[in-house]
């Protein structure tokens, strides 16, 4: 169903991406872009929690919605770390264990799915704290400032994208390990 209500905030997530780039190109003094590149953010990754809720309540779960679900979740935190590497507030190398985790799971999920095995590496609760500790760093990390006049958003958004990008490589492992005997299966 590509015109559900969850649906279409799913595809507004995905719309609203360009605009978190497109911020940082603005001309306003660079405290304003940080406030509004985080407001849009966490605005953003509300319709994430908004969409799979109406979807549940609804009842309009949908094939193409838990496609495109974690395909916009995917998009927004792909983004959101190029415009903070372009920012100079996260390490590439972080990043990189961010995306490429993204990319390689996603790939093991969709082969996974060929073969018959994607209960294998059904999203485990490892996935959502690291997805949670992601979205709370980015953030933090696009506000680049002291919130509250007392919290240094770099510090703490610097550790948590640490903790998130440990969490990153825990996660791929235990996702890997649960799909090896069914690889091995299919070897054969």
């Amino acid at each position: 169903m590509f015109l559900t209500l969850p649906t279409l905030l799913t595809w507004a997530r995905i719309v609203a991406i360009p605009l978190i780039v497109g911020v940082f190109h603005l001309q306003m003094a660079p405290a304003h872009q940080n406030l509004l590149a985080t407001v849009l953010f966490i605005t953003v990754a509300l319709t994430d929690w908004a969409d799979g809720y109406l979807a549940r309540k609804l009842n309009q779960t949908s094939s193409f919605g838990a496609f495109l679900d974690p395909v916009a979740d995917k998009f927004l935190v792909c983004a959101a770390l190029l415009v903070l590497l372009e920012q100079q507030r996260v390490d590439a190398l972080v990043a990189l264990v961010i995306v490429g985790r993204e990319i390689a799971i996603s790939a093991l999920r969709e082969w996974m799915a060929q073969i018959g095995a994607s209960r294998s590496v059904a999203v485990h609760v490892l996935g959502k704290v690291k997805t949670t500790v992601q979205m709370v760093a980015i953030p933090f990390l696009l506000y680049d400032g002291l919130l509250f006049g007392m919290i240094n958003t770099r510090l703490w958004g610097t550790w948590l994208i640490y903790l998130a990008a440990v969490l990153t490589i825990w996660s791929m492992v235990y996702y890997l390990q649960k799909a090896l005997p069914e690889i091995r299966a299919k070897a054969r």
